[in-house]
């Protein structure tokens, strides 16, 4: 298993993660980290049709993580930063779940921010990832938004249709 990448059933503990970053480099400056989790959209549009009950995450194993570990790859060559670990999960989660873990260190935070934003853009569009969720009226899988490809883009990272 990478020491960047971990695809897994489980929750993870942020603190552990940050930690193991921050106390493996004594040249860190700055630990900047995303978390995202499983909402309830029904909170975002108050229609009962919208309610999340549960969401299910597949990948392809091997896949997904030679894809992660290239999106790390264009990560540091892009920004000065010293380690980028991501983590995330698969399997049948609820609301308020956690999904995905992106940690990134640098000297300095400017470079962690801008890393760990350029990661989170990257894994929305471009992992293998697939999400289906379930809800009062049946399962559905989630496409893609035209607004990742967007955030995507301005890395300069313009994905074919």
């Amino acid at each position: 298993m990478s020491a960047r990448v971990c695809i897994q059933t489980e929750d993870f503990d942020l603190t552990q993660e940050i930690d193991k970053l921050r106390l493996s480099d004594l040249r860190v400056g700055a630990v900047c980290s995303f978390v995202g989790t499983v909402r309830d959209t029904r909170a975002l549009t108050g229609q009962a049709a919208d309610e999340v009950k549960t969401m299910t995450l597949e990948h392809y194993p091997g896949m997904t993580e030679k894809s992660i570990e290239a999106m790390i790859d264009q990560a540091h060559e892009r920004f000065d930063i010293y380690q980028a670990r991501v983590v995330h999960r698969i399997g049948l989660l609820a609301p308020a779940d956690q999904i995905v873990l992106v940690a990134v260190t640098s000297a300095h935070r400017g470079e962690s921010f801008k890393a760990c934003e350029f990661l989170m853009d990257y894994l929305k569009t471009q992992a293998p990832f697939w999400k289906k969720e379930q809800g009062p009226h049946g399962a559905r899988w989630v496409d893609a938004r035209v607004a990742d490809d967007a955030a995507l883009a301005r890395w300069g990272i313009v994905i074919p249709q």
